[in-house]
């Protein structure tokens, strides 16, 4: 449990399952009900900057504020968020995304550094090629699709390159394979290249252009980024931009069905082959190559999987890959007036499951729309319980082993 306990000030004080948002923890992680310590304004404050190491920056000549949240001083987040600015031809587009790691971290660090530089060497080509071209918004649209696709493409194929391609691994004893990828005692790079393909992340990533007149999101995933725009009215228009590449998707469900004809398995209880829940991701290799790629190279990877029998649940499975999509969901925007852009992993969502999103950032809006702070750690806040310091003590300070919510990054973005 977190926090300085001042008895003059705090108090120990009861929560129950229905208390704490979201959807990780439920009746079943009791015993109910566990103590959590109540804080003062002062030290909700104090905590929340503490756990969530709040970020900002100035992008492009406007305001970026990030955080990435888990109060469980177990629980190592899978969560990442990056911001960069991309000079390209002498000028300022930005960039900001929000990734939700899965296994493992090892992918989701490596998105999060390289993917940025992949998009910006995508554009610098076509700048080179033709600079009128970074003025059509569907031509950037494309662009940000295909920079993408290569990027993941290249976690697999630079791995495969070292052995002919996938069929060149009939021509290598597992031996042979094994001396290949666990080089570890000479530097390490194909063992770090072969590692990659363990885990995946989903994928959020946002594009502006240096008029800030146009903006592009490309999902993979269920993270999701919201426009918020304010109206004549002193009101706010909230709108959400994504939709879940998950199985609640009955279009993402389809889509692989339909790509998967006669394969009744390739969705079992709403997860690619029984096992994976995002339906579009970066990375998860597993279900990208054909068996063999897993078999062959991540069974050898040194020291070795304790327990294969979880992986061969869904590779018995894999007939026909690739099962997760790469490709990503492209929306243009035409920008205009006062406006935020909120990119947040699916943490976040569950957060505002309880008074709905629509209210939270609305009243966000309202209430920080002249405020001086980080603009990201209010929406938490106001996530969390607001002013309700007993409602945000409950999930800062819960006596539990476990974590009771899921990761949360956060990126607001004055557009």
């Amino acid at each position: 449990m977190v926090a300085l306990v001042q008895q003059r000030t705090f108090k120990l004080d009861w929560a129950y399952a229905d208390d704490i948002p979201g959807s990780r923890c439920g009746p079943e992680d009791g015993p109910w009900p566990r103590p959590y310590q109540v804080l003062s304004d002062g030290e909700v404050v104090k905590e929340l900057q503490a756990l969530a190491k709040p970020q900002s920056v100035e992008l492009a000549g406007r305001r970026a504020d990030s955080l990435n949240f888990q109060p469980s001083p177990s629980t190592r987040t899978q969560d990442r968020y990056v911001i960069k600015s991309l000079t390209v031809g002498g000028r300022e587009w930005s960039l900001t995304g929000v990734f939700d790691g899965h296994l493992g971290d090892v992918t989701v660090e490596h998105v999060c550094y390289h993917l940025p530089i992949i998009v910006a060497e995508f554009l610098e080509d076509a700048y080179a090629d033709s600079p009128t071209r970074l003025a059509d918004p569907s031509f950037i649209a494309q662009l940000f699709s295909r920079s993408i696709i290569a990027f993941d493409n290249a976690i697999a194929g630079d791995v495969l390159d070292l052995f002919g391609g996938i069929e060149g691994l009939a021509n290598y004893s597992d031996a042979d394979i094994r001396r290949v990828i666990n080089d570890q005692h000479t530097g390490g790079a194909n063992f770090r290249k072969a590692r990659l393909n363990m885990y995946g992340t989903t994928a959020l990533v946002a594009l502006v252009d240096p008029d800030h007149s146009n903006l592009w999101v490309a999902n993979l995933g269920d993270c999701q980024a919201t426009l918020v725009t304010a109206m004549a009215n002193n009101g706010w228009d909230v709108r959400v931009l994504t939709t879940e590449h998950n199985g609640y998707n009955a279009e993402e469900i389809e889509r692989v069905r339909r790509q998967h004809p006669n394969e009744p398995e390739c969705v079992v209880d709403g997860r690619v082959l029984g096992a994976l829940a995002p339906f579009r991701c970066l990375g998860d290799t597993p279900f990208k190559q054909p068996p063999e790629f897993t078999r062959r190279i991540l069974y050898n990877l040194s020291p070795g999987l304790p327990d294969v029998s979880p992986w061969e649940e869904f590779l018995v499975r894999n007939r026909t890959p690739p099962y997760i999509s790469t490709e990503p969901e492209i929306v243009h925007t035409r920008l205009q007036g006062e406006q935020y852009l909120i990119l947040c992993s699916d943490g976040f969502v569950d957060l505002c499951g309880g008074e709905g999103h629509g209210r939270i950032v609305t009243d966000w809006a309202t209430k920080w729309r002249h405020h001086d702070g980080n603009m990201a750690l209010g929406l938490l806040r106001r996530a969390l319980g607001g002013e309700d310091n007993f409602r945000v003590s409950k999930v800062l300070t819960l006596d539990m082993e476990s974590a009771w919510i899921d990761d949360t990054a956060l990126v607001v973005q004055r557009l």
